[in-house]
């Protein structure tokens, strides 16, 4: 080995950079610190190399005569100048990838280029001897001419490169640019990609954007903003609404507690009155379920407190029917009864109340009634490893207490009110002859204790433990 680099050094350099080229490309990009560690000892063994043979990078190649190995050594030192550059370029990426990331690539790339651009120089300067006075004059008149014919294409590039470092987005956020919404893909030299909700594409140039009004969605990543609105009648008391409101946002857990949600009297006149609710959830995912969910609330509690959404033709079908009466309507188990059954069915309704923090039904308690909530929010609360754990919230319309009813076992959970709360008790003896003979509703009702104890079962499951991993020293103890 000793003896082929002392006779054939020049090719010994040029398998260094063959082995540099394929080094690069064949080894995983996740181990970036180990191909950059790699290179700089290449780098280093190809510049010990040039300069024991004489080839110095900032002197012209001395073998006129031999023209061949003139060449060869002309064109090694050129590569020696373009190897520094990459060299240089790839710890300038690696130190910037801890500091910003893959979102600073525009940055790296301008840096990359303007290295190689004064290692081309200076190649044309050291190796080939040219007169570079010349060509950078010659170069900045080019520049002007290909600057002026590519003026908007050059500030698209500059734009990205302020959008690169300002970062008002970044890739995978879910932004808006002057209403073009969507998440960002990628930020290149010249515009912006967003996949919009619709699945297109929509390719924004970047000197637009940065001259744009951009809203982040994504920022802070632990909190988004969502709001409704909700149009009733102007002749409903304002405060009466916003209880209502507010407890159909108390009935739903995914909003954040920090900042808290509230509800706001927008406008109001002869045409209707138009309040909002609005809230933060910990994700963007979760921005349009928890949206459909306070649709359905608000409507569950305002129809609960005898307030209903402003419609162009209002229905007079439940004037005149009592509340017991609309719930059983309203109930996905108890609306298959005939309605001459719900007349009778709720004559038999008992109306209980209970204060914020009161038990409706206990854990481990075997229920002899029904509870159909008519107003407020019950919390759900079962045990996890010793421990108290909502498992969810209830609203008007929902049904506690089946487990005894159908199946006479305990309940599973704690149902205890979260707000002041209306409960209508149905009691057993009088529901079950009617299970027994309306075949129907009781298997809706052992459907919901089914879903409810399927539930409650993965709710309460204990997480598996992690195995801890054995090292080798810990596998040569357990061995001895």
């Amino acid at each position: 080995m000793l003896f082929l680099i002392s006779e054939h050094p020049l090719l010994c350099a040029l398998a260094l950079l063959v082995f540099d080229l394929l080094m690069w490309h064949l080894v995983s990009a996740d181990r970036i610190y180990w191909k950059v560690g790699a290179r700089l000892v290449i780098f280093s063994l190809f510049s010990v190399l040039l300069f024991n043979e004489g080839l110095n990078p900032m002197v012209p190649a001395q073998w006129v005569d031999d023209v061949p190995r003139h060449l060869a050594a002309t064109g090694l030192q050129i590569t020696w100048w373009l190897f520094a550059a990459r060299t240089l370029t790839v710890l300038i990426v690696a130190a910037l990838m801890q500091r910003v990331g893959h979102t600073g690539r525009l940055l790296q790339d301008l840096l990359g280029a303007v290295i190689f651009l004064i290692a081309v120089i200076a190649a044309l300067a050291y190796v080939l001897d040219l007169p570079v006075k010349g060509v950078l004059a010659t170069s900045g008149a080019m520049a002007i001419i290909v600057g002026l014919a590519l003026q908007s294409t050059l500030s698209d590039v500059f734009s990205g490169i302020v959008l690169n470092t300002t970062k008002p987005y970044q890739v995978d956020d879910w932004i808006s640019i002057d209403g073009t919404e969507g998440r960002v893909t990628d930020i290149d030299w010249r515009a912006t990609r967003l996949q919009t909700s619709q699945g297109s594409m929509a390719v924004i140039p970047n000197s637009l954007a940065a001259k744009a009004k951009i809203v982040n969605f994504s920022r802070p990543s632990d909190m988004h903003g969502l709001a409704i609105s909700l149009q009733v009648s102007p002749h409903a008391r304002p405060q009466k609404v916003i209880d209502a409101l507010e407890r159909a946002m108390i009935g739903c857990r995914a909003l954040l507690a920090t900042p808290a949600p509230c509800v706001t009297l927008k406008s109001t006149g002869s045409g209707g009155a138009e309040y909002e609710i609005s809230g933060f959830v910990a994700s963007m995912g979760q921005k349009r379920e928890v949206r459909n969910q306070l649709f359905d609330l608000a409507f569950r509690h305002l129809q609960a407190s005898g307030v209903s959404l402003l419609s162009t033709s209002e229905s007079t079908a439940s004037i005149g029917v009592s509340r017991p009466r609309a719930l059983l309507e309203s109930s996905s188990i108890f609306s298959t009864l005939r309605p001459d059954e719900k007349d009778v069915f709720s004559q038999n309704m008992t109306l209980q109340s209970f204060r914020a923090g009161d038990v409706i039904l206990a854990a481990g308690e075997v229920s002899d009634h029904l509870f159909i909530i008519e107003s407020g929010v019950v919390s759900v609360t079962l045990m996890r490893n010793g421990q108290p754990l909502e498992g969810g919230r209830m609203g008007p319309g929902e049904v506690i207490g089946e487990a005894g009813i159908v199946a006479e076992q305990a309940a599973l959970a704690n149902f205890n009110a979260k707000t002041f709360c209306t409960l209508y008790r149905i009691e057993n003896s009088y529901l079950k002859p009617c299970l027994e003979a309306r075949r129907d509703i009781n298997d809706a009702m052992k459907n919901l204790l089914d879903v409810r104890m399927h539930l409650a079962q993965n709710l309460t499951r204990e997480a598996p433990k992690p195995i801890a991993k054995k090292r080798f020293l810990q596998w040569l103890r357990s061995r001895a």
